[in-house]
């Protein structure tokens, strides 16, 4: 029985992904390394504490992680503040219909708590969660499954009870990890093999998700998880 939603939300909520893939590309080429988009890639979602040594063993010893990091985020800031956020498509109705379904909502992000709520806010969603979890709140990121599980603590459910919906590799591992149900909403890259053994269900955008929980709760007996 899904109880709860936990949603990502780069990629998922707003449309920011290939925004930092574009500007982790530009920050590090920057830096006189070689960073193409698939690297970008590759750090979606993962904590900071993983990504930095990733990208150290794929450049060298040399590669400043927290001095790239920081100009991708004043390149990404400055392009926010340009051209503003774009949301999801579906997100509203989505939220709007899993409240009516008296189904929790909460979000779980690789984002800091003051640009997650920043964010969330600048796209009107930020009243219809009933928890904001972000990075900085627990001690391993994603891929780790700390910060599905200290979401579940916070909303009052177990794992087994909530849905997690992610758009990145390292996000499905999280929520896979943590034991939650798992959907992947792809948003850059579709699922691989690893992935489609850890997730439940795809969807095609944000509007499935309420069809998926009901059928997951038994009002199609034909949905297996």
């Amino acid at each position: 029985m899904i109880n709860a939603v936990i949603f990502d939300m780069d990629g998922v909520l707003i449309d920011t992904e290939k925004y930092l893939v574009r500007f982790w590309v530009q920050a590090g080429r920057e830096a006189g390394f070689d960073v193409r988009p698939e690297h970008g890639l590759l750090i979606r979602s993962l904590a900071g504490k993983y990504a930095g040594p990733l990208l150290k063993k794929i450049f060298g010893e040399n590669f400043d992680y927290p001095a790239v990091r920081a100009r991708r985020k004043e390149l990404m800031a400055r392009h926010i503040a340009e051209n503003g956020l774009e949301k999801k498509p579906f997100v509203d109705e989505t939220l709007d219909a899993l409240r009516s379904m008296g189904i929790k909502t909460a979000v779980a992000t690789a984002t800091d708590r003051e640009r997650a709520r920043k964010y969330l806010t600048q796209i009107g969603v930020l009243d219809k969660f009933n928890k904001i979890i972000c990075a900085d709140m627990v001690e391993n990121g994603k891929p780790q499954p700390d910060i599905y599980l200290y979401a579940c603590s916070q909303i009052g459910e177990v794992p087994k009870n909530c849905m997690a919906v992610e758009d990145s590799p390292n996000g499905v591992r999280s929520a896979a990890l943590a034991g939650l149900v798992t959907v992947m909403v792809p948003d850059l890259t579709p699922p691989d093999d690893e992935l489609k053994a850890l997730i439940q269900a795809k969807g095609e955008s944000l509007k499935d998700i309420p069809e998926i929980v009901k059928r997951i709760n038994g009002r199609d007996m034909d949905f297996q998880i």
